[in-house]
């Protein structure tokens, strides 16, 4: 009897939200994990709680190294199928005090384009997989008391769309997915009246079952796509 290997999936910002739904509904469904943090500790506590084989790494996305961090990570686990960006942050900042603003953006931004880069350069060489990256319906649009957030969002969302176009040129079968959710219920949850919030079992359902049908954009819960279309109606 052939012994098929288990197909690999890393997941960056796995120890909370929907990083964490993320890595227990792939779990449960035979994945082998990668799983990446700030918190070794909790890294850990995770990787002793999920079925099958989970390999833990600590690494911030907001470090400046991290983008070389997370290529060499790539590169000894040798082959991968998906790759989940979920790491994030983001504040409340009618102040506008730079320093929040700098760290929204070294994260969302530089930090998650970094990753993206790397794992699509993966990919690009491994001649397939799976670039899964969280954004936000934020994206659509400006945030007076988020501006850096949304802002940040929206450069990452474009960062998607651009490595798409790439391997759509190249016609490679390398698939790259926008997951832009809406409220979910975890701690970067800002909103003082959230409605239509989602859990992050949900949101992790949703998500994987865009991703089997490997699709360029999804929303998150799927009525946030209707919020999305009026939004670009009224900004023609």
């Amino acid at each position: 009897m052939i012994k098929v290997s288990p197909r690999t999936a890393v997941i960056a910002g796995a120890s909370s939200g929907i990083g964490l739904a993320l890595a227990r509904m792939l779990a449960s469904r035979g994945f082998r994990l990668v799983l990446l943090a700030r918190r070794r500790e909790l890294l850990e506590q995770i990787a002793d709680e999920l079925p099958g084989d989970v390999i833990t790494e600590v690494m911030d996305v907001g470090d400046v190294s991290a983008p070389e961090d997370f290529a060499r990570v790539l590169d000894e686990l040798g082959t991968v199928d998906q790759i989940y960006l979920s790491a994030g942050t983001g504040h409340l900042n009618p102040g506008l005090d730079w320093s929040l603003e700098d760290e929204t953006f070294r994260v969302n931004a530089l930090g998650f384009a970094g990753m993206a880069a790397a794992a699509y350069r993966f990919f690009e060489r491994q001649g397939s997989g799976h670039l899964v990256g969280i954004t936000s319906i934020a994206a659509l649009l400006g945030s007076a008391e988020a501006p850096a957030y949304n802002a940040s969002k929206a450069c990452a969302s474009r960062y998607l769309d651009g490595l798409r176009m790439r391997a759509r040129a190249a016609k490679l079968p390398v698939y790259v997915t926008d997951i832009l959710p809406g409220f979910v219920d975890t701690a970067m949850m800002k909103a003082e009246k959230p409605f239509w919030v989602a859990s992050p079992e949900k949101a992790a359902a949703q998500i994987i079952s865009a991703v089997d049908r490997k699709n360029g954009r999804a929303y998150v819960s799927r009525r946030w796509g209707v919020v999305a279309l009026l939004l670009r109606l009224l900004m023609k």
